[in-house]
């Protein structure tokens, strides 16, 4: 069995079609990334397994569990995190704040220190600025707060969506030095990201979305 499996699925906004039945499977272990243009359907794709948006056909399964009709927290407690475009920090709230929400469904609160040392150990910068309003952090220290926010949900499942988006060439290269380490400790990725070539360096297998359809899929290498 898949780690996530997805079948025929389909998303309307309104009367536009933005999926058109799409099937993926993502492995134990894996990083694996979704490439194409923009509007093809990669941001909607992983709201849709996330559930922030509804599908209009078929199924989503993570570990076995169908996800197709769960509301986006429980999806979450299942073990399904999800690093948005655009980051989704909270400006107003420190670091240590930002990091402490996203345990708030956890019932192993003994490990949440434990997993904050980890967090503080892959991005030294916000173990320094941990008591920073996190709208006051650069770009790229916003981008590192969002992928520590989702691993304080002890995910088993991450979903990135452009983590590189606006970052300086240095430190996309950071962030995705980060990202393999964090893959190594155990997470599996799927990974949303226009610098094809990053991404396909990083991930193990790709599927190219083209408007709604997946127009061929195989090896990072191959593609």
């Amino acid at each position: 069995m898949s780690l996530l499996e997805v079948r025929g699925l389909r998303v309307h906004y309104g009367p536009i079609q933005a999926l058109h039945g799409i099937d993926l499977v993502v492995e134990e272990g894996e990083i694996v990334t979704l490439i194409g243009a923009n509007g093809a359907g990669k941001t909607t794709t992983l709201r849709a397994i996330s559930r922030l948006v509804p599908p209009s056909g078929g199924t989503i399964r993570f570990a076995g569990v169908d996800l197709t009709q769960l509301p986006p927290h429980q999806v979450v407690a299942l073990g399904v995190s999800h690093v948005p475009e655009g980051r989704g920090i909270f400006a107003n709230l420190t670091v240590l704040e930002n990091l402490l929400l996203a345990t708030y469904g956890r019932r192993d609160r003994a490990r949440v220190h434990q997993d904050l040392e980890r967090v503080f150990a892959l991005f030294p910068r916000l173990g320094e600025r941990k008591g920073q309003l996190a709208g006051t952090l650069s770009g790229g220290e916003q981008q590192m707060l969002a992928v520590g926010r989702a691993l304080m949900t002890r995910s088993r499942l991450m979903l990135l969506d452009e983590p590189s988006m606006g970052l300086a060439p240095v430190l996309v290269e950071e962030i995705f030095a980060t990202l393999a380490a964090i893959n190594r400790e155990g997470t599996t990725l799927l990974l949303v990201e226009q610098n094809a070539h990053q991404a396909l360096k990083l991930a193990h297998r790709g599927y190219v979305l083209e408007t709604g359809r997946i127009q061929t899929a195989g090896p990072a290498a191959a593609l």
